[in-house]
Formats: structure tokens, C-alpha cells, sequence
């Protein structure tokens, strides 16, 4: 028998909470709570990085939304999200993770896991479509930083176009116009 402590009985609560419907209204309703209860941040964060189906796939929806407002939240906790993505089980956490990553600074410590692992889900025909096209944003990032890979994102988009959603093929277009065009939106030289 675990021994009873405000901390447990806290996230019992939250994840009361968190499984009590599902929806864009209950996320709304959780995005609220993030922003009304910034004491409760640490313990729905654990919640969302401790891969626990339905909770984490739950919270990671409202996290991921909140984050477009304060992506403060979750700036201490992004190296500890490259380190367990490739464990997670849904792919809704995959997904909302890799969002996250993709719009907010790249962690300096594991970039190259990172890398690895977006290369991987970017070639593989499993993986949803979103997932493909947050791994193609990061992936783009990275080469801002690592410009001899500019060459090994543009033949693996290419690799996977025809075989891809539309919104793969969307994504990926662009993409590679930014790749021959030299475009980084801030200071990036070379060419491809």
C-alpha cells in the first residue's frame, strides 16, 4: 500500500480532472486551469512526461495550446522531452511534443538525438502525417544551425512526397523552397 501524501492526493485531483471529459471544450477548460493555477504547473507537466494513456495524451493537448501564450511553461523541461520521445506511446504525445519542439528553442543538449529521431519518423510510412510535418520544421531548424544536412532533409522529403498526405506535400514544398532559396526567415548562408 503507497503511502498517502498531499503531492499524491494532488495529482489524483488533477487527473480526475484531466480524464472528467475530452474534446476542444474540456482542453479549453484545462488551458484554463494552467492559466489560473501556475502552483499546480509542475505536478500537470510530470502528468504529460510521465506517458500515462489517457492522462498525458490529455494534458499535452492543453499544455501544447497554453505554451502558444506562455512557452515559458515548459522551456525547463524541453532536453527532458527529447529524451523521452521516443518512448512515448501515443501518438498524440509524439505529436504535441514535437509542436512544442518545433516553435520553441532547440535544446542544446541532445540536438543530435533530436535529429536522429525526426529523421527516423520522417522516413518511416507509419507515422501520421503531423508528426512527419512538425519532424520536417525541426529538422529545417536544425539545418539553420548544421547546413551540411540541408542536403539529407531536401533528398528525404523528396524520398517520401509521393507517398505522403497533402498536407505532407504542402509542408514538404515548402520546406524545400527554403532549403534552394537559401531562406531562413534570419541569417543563413550557403547553398544546397
Amino acid at each position: 500500500m503507497s503511502a498517502f501524501t498531499p503531492k499524491n492526493r494532488l495529482r489524483d485531483e488533477l487527473k480526475k480532472i484531466i480524464n472528467s471529459s475530452m474534446g476542444r471544450v474540456h482542453t479549453d477548460h484545462l488551458v484554463e486551469i494552467l492559466r489560473t493555477h501556475p502552483k499546480w504547473h509542475n505536478e500537470l507537466i510530470d502528468i504529460y512526461l510521465s506517458d500515462e494513456e489517457p492522462f498525458s495524451r490529455k494534458i499535452v493537448w492543453a499544455i501544447d495550446l497554453y505554451c502558444d501564450e506562455n512557452s515559458e511553461l515548459i522551456l525547463p523541461y524541453l532536453e527532458r522531452i527529447v529524451v523521452l520521445l521516443p518512448d512515448f506511446s501515443h501518438d498524440a504525445l509524439k505529436r504535441h511534443s514535437l509542436h512544442l519542439l518545433s516553435r520553441l528553442p532547440l535544446p542544446a543538449s541532445g540536438l543530435g538525438s533530436l535529429m536522429n529521431i525526426c529523421f527516423d519518423w520522417l522516413l518511416a510510412p507509419g507515422h501520421p502525417a503531423a508528426v512527419k510535418v512538425y519532424c520536417m520544421e525541426i529538422l529545417f531548424r536544425i539545418s539553420l544551425q548544421e547546413p551540411a544536412m540541408k542536403k539529407e532533409l531536401a533528398d528525404c522529403i523528396e524520398f517520401r512526397l509521393n507517398e505522403e498526405t497533402p498536407g505532407f506535400k504542402n509542408r514538404g514544398m515548402k520546406i524545400l523552397k527554403k532549403i534552394s532559396s537559401g531562406h531562413s526567415g534570419e541569417a543563413w548562408g550557403g547553398d544546397l
